[in-house]
């Protein structure tokens, strides 16, 4: 699974399994955010009943699993956020954007791992499943 990543220097895909960075030429277009009733929301995602919400408050993320009725906090001692996205194959992967880092859960926000990799200003980002980088399935 890729992450499709738009920068202050250009738009890049990332491997989530292997770290791997490279170019891309097409369009980041984020998902449209979910109208959430939620204060200090900077970004949002949602997918099913899955809603993951960037707050500019610590910890920086809430995630909710029954379509924003309750949400609990997630994130703690991640940075300030940019940008979320969850997976649409499986809304327990997430991606976390801070300034120049990317965090992955694959447990529905419960833990995070950085990757290693450290990208120009993050603008926003967008999960996709690529075939050979060409462009989303």
């Amino acid at each position: 699974m890729n992450v499709l990543v738009a920068t202050a220097a250009g738009s890049f895909t990332v491997d989530l399994d292997t770290d791997e960075v490279e170019p891309w030429d097409g369009d980041v277009v984020p998902a449209g955010a979910p109208p959430l009733n939620l204060p200090r929301v900077v970004a949002a995602a949602s997918v099913g009943s899955t809603v993951a919400a960037v707050v500019d408050a610590k910890p920086p993320l809430v995630v909710s699993h029954d379509a924003g009725t309750t949400w609990r906090e997630s994130g703690r001692g991640l940075p300030p956020g940019r940008s979320v996205a969850i997976a649409e194959e499986d809304p327990d992967v997430l991606v976390y954007a801070a300034r120049n880092r990317l965090y992955v859960s694959r447990n529905g926000g419960v833990f995070w791992t950085a990757l290693a990799v450290e990208l120009p200003e993050i603008e926003h980002v967008t999960l996709e499943r690529l075939t050979s980088g060409r462009g989303p399935e």
